[in-house]
């Protein structure tokens, strides 16, 4: 699990834990950091917890102090400390005598109501059955919780008698607007800056033929962020979601946005998981072609190796399950037949590996030939036309003709010379994947 694919505020949360640490807590705290961060991982929530909301149970304030008899006494801890440094504080004086006298009430009350928070915290502790340290505060709760019912409590329990009432913390919205820009929230969002989900329907037919009458796609993604915002903060798990988040990925995908489309799909994965209907087998043959561009081959094997039988019988799964053959076994044959015939919307995704896999095929071809007519190669690696093919020659240095003044559809490849520059390009193009928004 690399950082470079950690959300910004959870970065900024470690960096935060990482300075409240003291060598007294330090080994506990990051013992349970690490498993929080792992827990959420596998939970596949790094992107959609509210981080500065977290809080490290070691990081916690420690139990208030007690006064017995004029000495300090915790309350759950043994009376004979080990450190020299809390017995030297323990050691009662004149001083600490006379400002904490048992009998002064007044100074008792006084010093209890500066442990009322810590009281409360550690109440709430005890409610929350193990899960405060993926508790976040009150004021947030509601944008990234979503109960299975109205009975049932965001964090998988039922709610006792006493506890917390969180539906009363979902926002409502009242809003009448089609449109609205997107912005960072910033503060507790109001309902009348919130539009409900009559609103939100019709706003995502309008963008929709907005979008076929060739609207600018930054308007266009930031009245999608805008519209997905509004039904994350009023905790809209439904269908209608699931179709947003497609429409809105398809649409990143056509133009080219990988980030916005890697967060669409890792949404998407959670609302599948939670069972909401929607188009599952399309996007999960994009997800194993995203992992292929990124040769994540761990991840690529478990979650192939979870695929269920259902899934693996539909045709664009299988497609990319071809895919995937296909570059493991170096047919590039197949591979680019693959790619010429691609279901849905997956030659959008191919079109950020495929540059890579030509170059790799061309230095097989190369090693077997002394010579290769580029009509030949314009054919086998998929290539819309004769130019196209000789302009990728020369963008990977090794456009080297033995009749450079010839036409393209007659250019003679002297694999030989070509394939010597080629295999230093790669190196330097295709050593590392970067991926904007990797999930």
């Amino acid at each position: 699990m690399s950082t470079d694919s950690w959300p910004p505020q959870l970065k900024d949360w470690v960096a935060k834990c990482l300075g409240q640490m003291t060598d007294s807590n330090k080994q506990e705290a990051q013992a349970e950091l690490r498993q929080v961060i792992a827990d959420s991982f596998a939970a596949h929530t790094l992107w959609t917890t509210d981080w500065a909301g977290v809080q490290l149970k070691a990081l916690q304030p420690q139990p208030p102090l007690q006064f017995t008899n004029n000495t300090l006494k915790r309350k759950s801890h043994e009376n004979s400390p080990s450190s020299k440094k809390a017995k030297k504080m323990l050691k009662p004086t004149p001083s600490t005598s006379s400002t904490f006298d048992p009998n002064d009430r007044a100074a008792l009350d006084k010093r209890a109501q500066r442990f009322q928070r810590e009281h409360d915290i550690e109440r709430e502790k005890a409610r929350g059955g193990g899960q405060s340290a993926l508790r976040a505060n009150h004021s947030a709760s509601h944008l990234f919780s979503a109960p299975a019912s109205r009975h049932a409590s965001p964090f998988g329990q039922s709610d006792d008698p006493g506890g917390i009432d969180w539906d009363k913390y979902t926002i409502v919205g009242t809003s009448k607007e089609i449109f609205k820009d997107y912005l960072r929230l910033t503060s507790e969002p109001k309902p009348e800056q919130i539009r409900p989900i009559a609103v939100l329907e019709k706003t995502l037919l309008e963008l929709k033929k907005r979008f076929r009458e060739k609207a600018p796609y930054n308007w266009i993604c930031s009245q999608f962020k805008s519209l997905r915002q509004d039904l994350t903060v009023q905790r809209i798990k439904t269908p209608f979601t699931v179709q947003v988040y497609e429409i809105h990925a398809r649409i990143a995908l056509e133009c080219g946005d990988m980030v916005e489309y890697n967060q669409c799909q890792a949404t998407l994965k959670t609302l599948y998981d939670a069972n909401i209907v929607g188009k599952v087998e399309e996007f999960t043959a994009y997800r194993i072609l995203m992992l292929l561009h990124g040769r994540n081959r761990t991840e690529l094997n478990l979650y192939v190796g979870q695929l269920t039988p259902k899934l693996k019988a539909h045709p664009a799964v299988q497609h990319a399950l071809r895919v995937h053959r296909a570059l493991a076994i170096g047919n590039y044959h197949a591979l680019f037949e693959l790619y010429a015939s691609s279901p849905n919307m997956g030659a959008y995704i191919m079109d950020h590996f495929v540059a890579r896999e030509r170059a790799r095929a061309i230095m097989v071809i190369s090693k077997a030939y002394r010579t290769i007519p580029l009509s030949f190669l314009h054919q086998e690696l998929a290539f819309e036309t004769f130019e196209q093919a000789r302009e990728f020659l020369q963008e990977h240095s090794a456009a080297h003709f033995t009749n450079p003044h010839s036409a393209d559809s007659e250019k003679i490849l002297d694999c030989k010379a070509a394939g010597a520059q080629l295999a230093q390009t790669f190196e330097e193009k295709y050593r590392k994947v970067l991926i904007k928004g990797a999930i």
